[in-house]
């Protein structure tokens, strides 16, 4: 066995004394790594949460990539439809990373029932459109049945619902405005087939779900007329790279942007959280160190005597450092290990059972997300263990100023 790793061993069963000077102080120590494991993986794991939860949100509603008329200028209403015949739809096929393709269209109207009336934007869509972000959140009822037939059915939000006191297999009418003002506004009865509540209330307050072919024949367009396309991707991380080669494979009339472009105020907030991850872990990493090395020197000047011995035996200055970084590590992962027990087991809680609730207001979610990633975890660890160690080879030079025959005459 390597003589360091043995005396280092020595060492550590010697602190554990109650008489040593430095047991509070390395008890401390272990704390404050352990306390800053904890803090730096609930930062990540809830902030990259959060970050992927709202992006699912956003993307759920809009697609990852909207195609349109160029007159669209991001609008909640489609103004120009587009021919449902392009090259690109259902699916583009020298683009591996677009998953699929389904159109939709826009139409602002009023909901009116006895005693109330609601604002609100129709969002239609065919029988190929994916409900399976929509069916998580349903709350009551069903998905709509978009058949061959016309739907009156349609998927209102709880928030919605509850303002005009109206609830599953409900109807209403809700009417649109038409071009020419002095013309009767459209009419249209609808059923309520299922309620939903994603929790993002800008878009919750904002649509109804139902079928396209409502629009189209309230706009009086053609069968293969429809506001616009949206293009869902398999890797969000390439949005960027995707939207360009969206856009240069479409035809010259249509426009393609990704939801990063359509809601720039939402992205660049979510931006924010990863500098405030960075400098939370930066914090928590220094605090640990310079708890690690009060309790280093701690241990040198309660092992002054025996570095003395050592040297007197011939050992050198960095053999006798080693001593104390090995003994350092054990204390670093003593204080990894709880904190990654506590940490990880307080976050399976929360990502189970939600204890931590958040204002949808101003988070887009009800309760604070979870996304546990090995590769996270490992680099947490890892990062901490490394700049720990990093921190702790300065002060270990203090060895070195050591004179072995005062250091044996120390008491």
């Amino acid at each position: 066995m390597n003589y360091e790793l043995f005396i280092a061993k020595r060492i550590i069963a010697a602190k554990r004394s109650k008489n040593s000077v430095s047991s509070p102080i390395i008890k401390i120590s272990i704390l404050a790594i352990a306390i800053g494991v904890i803090v730096m993986l609930f930062s990540v794991a809830t902030g990259v949460g959060l970050q992927k939860k709202i992006k699912e949100k956003i993307s759920g509603f809009n697609g990852d990539i909207q195609i349109s008329n160029y007159d669209a200028n991001n609008s909640k209403v489609t103004v120009t439809p587009v021919s449902k015949n392009q090259n690109f739809y259902p699916d583009f096929p020298n683009i591996p990373n677009v998953k699929k393709v389904q159109v939709f269209a826009t139409k602002a109207g009023i909901i009116r029932t006895p005693n109330e009336f609601e604002g609100i934007v129709l969002k239609g869509v065919d029988q190929n459109y994916d409900w399976t972000f929509l069916n998580s959140y349903l709350v009551d009822g069903n998905i709509p049945d978009i058949n061959t037939k016309v739907s009156q059915e349609v998927l209102i939000s709880e928030k919605t619902a509850n303002r005009l006191h109206l609830k599953v297999s409900d109807t209403f009418h809700m009417f649109f405005v038409k071009d020419n003002p002095n013309k009767a506004p459209n009419s249209r009865k609808f059923l309520i087939s299922g309620i939903y509540n994603s929790g993002f209330e800008e878009f919750d307050e904002s649509y109804i779900i139902g079928d396209i072919r409502h629009i189209q024949k309230i706009n009086k367009w053609k069968e293969d007329k429809v506001g616009g396309f949206e293009v869902f991707i398999h890797d969000f991380d390439d949005l960027k790279e995707t939207g360009f080669q969206v856009y240069s494979d479409i035809d010259s009339s249509l426009n393609a942007y990704t939801i990063a472009e359509k809601f720039p105020a939402i992205f660049e907030w979510l931006r924010l959280f990863d500098t405030n991850i960075a400098v939370i872990i930066s914090i928590m990493i220094l605090i640990a160190g310079i708890n690690m090395i009060t309790a280093l020197l701690v241990l040198i000047l309660e092992r002054t005597q025996m570095i003395g011995i050592l040297k007197a035996l011939g050992n050198n200055n960095w053999s006798i450092r080693k001593i104390f970084l090995y003994n350092a590590s054990y204390l670093i992962g003593r204080g990894l290990l709880w904190g990654n027990i506590i940490g990880i087991g307080l976050l399976l809680i929360q990502k189970y059972f939600g204890v931590i609730s958040l204002n949808p207001e101003t988070y887009y979610v009800s309760q604070a997300p979870v996304y546990l990633s090995i590769k996270h975890i490992a680099l947490i660890n890892l990062g901490t263990l490394i700049l720990c160690l990093l921190m702790l080879i300065i002060p270990s030079l203090i060895v070195s100023k050591i004179s072995p025959v005062k250091a044996i005459k120390f008491d």
